[in-house]
């Protein structure tokens, strides 16, 4: 049998860190997406404020199996 896939796009920060970052977008996408198989780190950035880093940004691609 064959499975179907979808991919959501998803962006998370965190002031801590890239990984917080990471765990926190994706426990969102996992509170209202079933099926989650894997997550792809599209792109890392660093908000910057005053000489420091303010908060570290994630954009991921989500991907999960579509129900029947």
């Amino acid at each position: 049998m064959m499975s179907v896939f979808s991919v959501s796009n998803v962006s998370a920060a965190s002031p801590v860190s890239f990984q917080d970052a990471l765990e926190k977008g994706y426990r969102r996408a996992n509170s209202t997406l079933r099926g989650i198989t894997s997550i792809e780190v599209v792109a890392e950035r660093a908000n910057v404020e005053a000489g420091a880093i303010k908060e570290y940004v994630v954009d991921l691609k989500i991907l999960f199996a579509l129900e029947k």
